[in-house]
């Protein structure tokens, strides 16, 4: 019994380990009408059998809210030389802060394949510039394929894909100087595997993900007195891996590493000019306390340090589902 409780607390909180990650746990935690107890539940949907599977059985929905606090300083320096002697050096100071207040909605459209949709609600505000922005960021649409049954004690394999759209402000359509963009500026497409086993009482689990970027045509921005036409993002790649340990029935702690990799993003002006950013690592640790509030809500605060230049310096989060008793439709999916 313990092993499978380990199992939905650690799927659970994982959700807030990485974006590119997707989490099985509030699928498999979520209680449902017919079901008496949270543990009747968890060993329905961990029953060995050949048609039982870790992502949410067929017709279920669920809810969660999850919310991320991401710091970032650094320095800026300027520097003019006139022929070999240097005229100016200014350093400026800089420092974000990122909150987003994600709403993500799932829906068991098979007992192996789950729907979902990640709608962001982003402010951001430069310390040093006194920026800031506040809007809707980019909703994703996400899925998640289990190509396996799940069997206790072997690895488990989920294939992830999603789909972002541009619906936040884009750097690229706001006015520089006036407000911090909430969005990415273009559509993305990703797609990934994530892998975990339970050596009871840990969990190891690791994730990988490739992301391609869809240029963005027609910009029509002015910047440094020239005017932006077409912006081609680099490709991403990232990785992940951790484990999570069980310290009671009630309480989980998990601890992992990020780490991502982008490409050059290329800026085409309309004189033919082409600008070129340089490629970003970005690597960072994160830490992650699963405490069970009630039998239907497992609380998630998590803490995060950047290891490298291209990384948030600190990050804070926090998750919990929302009940969706009373609100649920009846939902009539096809059978494979």
């Amino acid at each position: 019994m313990r092993l499978w409780y380990l199992y939905g607390i650690f799927l659970y909180t994982f959700s807030l380990i990485a974006e590119a990650d997707v989490s099985d746990a509030r699928d498999a935690l979520s209680k449902g009408d017919d079901d008496a107890t949270q543990e009747k539940s968890l060993e329905e949907v961990f029953e060995a059998s050949e048609n039982s599977y870790s992502l949410m059985k067929e017709g279920q929905t669920s809810m969660n809210y999850s919310m991320s606090y991401s710091y970032t300083a650094d320095q800026r320096i300027n520097i003019k030389i006139s022929g070999t002697t240097l005229t100016t050096l200014d350093v400026n100071p800089s420092a974000t802060h990122n909150l987003t207040n994600n709403f993500s909605f799932d829906f068991g459209y098979l007992n192996n394949l789950t729907l979902g949709l990640s709608v962001p609600l982003v402010s951001k505000y430069d310390t040093v510039d006194s920026l800031s922005g506040a809007g809707i960021g980019d909703v994703s649409i996400n899925a998640r394929w289990q190509p396996y049954a799940y069997v206790p004690g072997e690895l488990s394999r989920t294939v992830t894909g999603s789909f972002k759209t541009k619906t936040g402000d884009s750097p690229f359509r706001t006015i520089s100087g006036k407000r911090l963009a909430t969005g990415s500026g273009y559509y993305s497409l990703s797609g990934g595997m994530s892998v975990n086993k339970v050596v009871d009482p840990v969990m190891l689990f690791g994730s990988s993900s490739f992301s391609y970027a869809i240029p963005e045509k027609d910009v029509n921005q002015v910047r440094s007195g020239q005017l932006l036409e077409e912006v081609r993002p680099g490709v991403s790649i990232a990785m992940s891996g951790g484990f999570a340990y069980s310290l009671s029935y009630d309480v989980s702690l998990s601890m992992s590493f990020q780490g991502s990799y982008s490409d050059k993003s290329k800026y085409i002006f309309r004189n033919g000019g082409v600008a070129e950013t340089d490629s970003t690592m970005s690597g960072v640790m994160n830490f992650s306390l699963g405490i069970r509030v009630s039998p239907k809500t497992i609380t998630n605060v998590g803490v995060g340090f950047g290891m490298t230049e291209d990384s948030p310096d600190i990050m804070l989060s926090l998750s919990m589902p929302i009940s969706l008793n009373g609100l649920k439709a009846k939902f009539e999916p096809a059978s494979s």
